[in-house]
């Protein structure tokens, strides 16, 4: 595929990243709540390479032409960030609490940025909105391995972005543990209202 269509596609995977959502509340949340922001990045990207295997299978085009499906998604998906962000709201995470934090933390973050990322229906129709857009059918590549490549874009992007954005919300948030709780609890507000909105805009509208 050209390299052209992959810097477009690129351009605008950098924007949508770079536009705060429930991406950036989990992140920032998770930055404060572990040792390392890997185990959430991680979750994260892996999330994302599953939509993206979802997609290039063409199941993504299939679940978004079906509203029981999609409805069935966005419930899930809705909940899970509802619930993750209410925990995030009882729970605030700050720099200072690292050491009481069980051993398995890592893990869990790990796992919480696979469903915040995986399991969000939003994410889901953008790919399929976008991905074939940028595919070329006569390319060298099959359809299939052209998603692939721009979804490794897209994961490599966002590796970078909220690398760097988790590390900075720890570092210019370390030695505060007042002002780390309430953006955490901010963070925790924005997750719990994005998955609000996902199934009050599904189920009512």
């Amino acid at each position: 595929m050209a390299t052209g269509s992959v810097l477009a596609f690129w351009s605008i995977a950098f924007l949508l990243i770079a536009v705060p959502g429930s991406d950036w509340a989990f992140m920032i949340s998770a930055g404060l709540r572990g040792r390392s922001v890997l185990p959430a990045v991680s979750g994260l990207v892996t999330g994302y390479a599953a939509v993206t295997l979802v997609v290039a299978a063409g199941i993504g085009a299939l679940v978004a032409g079906s509203p029981s499906l999609l409805t069935a998604l966005t419930t899930v998906g809705g909940a899970y960030l509802m619930w993750h962000g209410a925990t995030t709201l009882a729970h605030p995470s700050t720099p200072d609490a690292q050491g009481s934090r069980p051993a398995g933390t890592g893990w869990g973050i790990f796992l919480r940025g696979i469903g915040a990322s995986g399991l969000n229906p939003k994410g889901l129709l953008i790919f399929v909105a976008l991905l074939p857009q940028f595919t070329d059918p006569d390319g060298r590549l099959p359809i299939a391995g052209q998603i692939g490549v721009l979804g490794a874009t897209y994961m490599a992007t966002c590796a970078l972005f909220y690398l760097v954005l988790g590390t900075i919300a720890r570092t210019a948030l370390q030695g505060r543990p007042a002002t780390a709780r309430t953006i955490s609890r901010l963070s925790g507000a924005a997750m719990a209202g994005i998955g609000a909105w996902l199934l009050i805009d599904r189920l009512f509208f």
